[in-house]
């Protein structure tokens, strides 16, 4: 009497079947579904913005660049090795 056999779920399953109907089981579970995904993409988005932060405050820390004149084209020169 300790343990549910098969036939115990199937006749719990049929019940709640017919209290709720199968309409109402779908739409709770398309709402179960949407609310995982809405919790995933909010933890992602957390991180992203902590990502974004932390490379917000990285860029702060350095000076910022001064141009002599409007003119000038500022470039990075990169050394060109030969094998």
């Amino acid at each position: 009497m300790g343990s549910m056999s098969i036939w115990h779920w199937v006749i719990v399953l049929v019940v709640v079947m017919l209290i709720f109907g199968t309409k109402k089981i779908g739409n709770i579970g398309s709402d179960l579904g949407k609310a995982v995904k809405g919790f995933k993409d909010g933890v992602k988005g957390d991180e992203d913005k902590a990502n974004a932060n932390a490379n917000a405050s990285a860029n702060a820390a350095q000076p910022p660049q001064q141009v002599a004149d409007k003119t000038t084209i500022d470039v990075e020169a990169r050394d060109k090795t030969r094998s």
